[in-house]
């Protein structure tokens, strides 16, 4: 997909997401992915959110041919909660 048509789908959903209530708990999902063979550039993001919790993750295609991909959530106070993986194998701490 062209980098350029990514980019002005992001901007309409910006420009057409609406304010929410502030007593409404806040509720959305997106995906984009970007995959262009003549500049190696592969990449990607997706994340929900239903009240408290959010779940999402994102990929890179790092310069080394491998893929870097996290996975995350976030409950509340719980704070950010990644799991980091290089080709699939979880990164040690």
């Amino acid at each position: 997909m062209d980098v350029k048509l990514v980019l002005l789908l992001a901007l309409v959903a910006i420009v057409t997401a609406r304010p929410q209530d502030d007593n409404t708990p806040a509720k959305y999902e997106f995906q984009w992915a970007v995959e262009d063979e003549e500049s190696a550039n592969d990449f990607g993001h997706n994340e929900s959110r239903d009240g408290d919790l959010t779940e999402g993750s994102y990929y890179v295609l790092l310069p080394d041919g491998r893929r870097l991909e996290v996975t995350y959530t976030v409950n509340g106070e719980g704070g950010f909660e990644p799991v980091v993986l290089i080709d699939g194998v979880p990164l040690k701490k």
